[in-house]
């Protein structure tokens, strides 16, 4: 079962990919910009889909900050139904 996720595990996540410690990770930042090419971005959207967020590609690469990331996240593990839904 994986980690549940949470504030200090996307931070984690993100600082894992980015090659930073998790107190480096500007969430302010674009992901792209950062460094995360789709590959990077694919991987972590299927792991923070194994952590129960409903979370896709397109959904994060459409969002221009890993703040605007978290708070998707945060809405779909709280159950917040899909605007696509």
């Amino acid at each position: 079962m994986p980690e549940p996720l949470t504030p200090a595990s996307f931070r984690t996540d993100l600082a894992e990919f980015l090659h930073l410690s998790p107190e480096e990770v500007d969430l302010d930042e674009n992901p792209l910009q950062a460094g995360l090419d789709s590959l990077r971005i694919v991987t972590l959207a299927e792991r923070w889909r194994a952590a129960g967020a409903d979370i896709g590609f397109v959904e994060l690469a459409e969002r221009t900050s890993f703040a605007q990331w978290w708070q998707l996240l945060s809405e779909r593990l709280a159950g917040a139904p899909r605007a696509d839904a």
